[in-house]
């Protein structure tokens, strides 16, 4: 996979003197089913979290709240997107590497994925990662 396959897409946004609304819809506004979601949160001053790739898992990264950045690497060229507008998602295919790191106080990260967790479709070394042809 290529940086050129990663999309940052604007979500529908109502908004609402009451508060404000956007939503997700699966193969719609992102190019896959959902398998699963998750979040992070509470992550300390100065660490990062991912630093892996996957062989088959696609991924919708949203800043729900907060800021923080997802540096997405293809094994030859690293591009690093600021995230912190719930908004703004990005689409992560699958075969990239990824880290986020900057997280701001009380940032919070939701990720849907087109797969259900698998620990065998994790690449955590990164040599093995820019060894293979994904």
């Amino acid at each position: 996979m290529t940086l050129e396959q990663v999309k940052v897409i604007k979500l529908p946004k109502f908004l609402d003197k009451r508060g404000n609304l956007s939503f997700i819809e699966e193969e719609n506004h992102i190019p896959f089913k959902i398998q699963r979601t998750y979040w992070i949160y509470d992550v300390p001053g100065g660490e990062a979290r991912g630093g892996h790739a996957y062989k088959e898992n696609e991924e919708f990264i949203v800043a729900l709240s907060g800021s923080f950045d997802v540096i997405l690497d293809d094994g030859k060229e690293k591009k690093t997107f600021s995230l912190n507008r719930s908004y703004y998602g990005l689409y992560v295919p699958k075969g990239l590497w990824r880290q986020m790191e900057n997280f701001s106080t009380n940032s919070l990260a939701l990720i849907l994925a087109s797969t259900p967790y698998n620990p065998s479709d994790y690449i955590y070394d990164y040599s093995t990662f820019k060894n293979m042809k994904l």
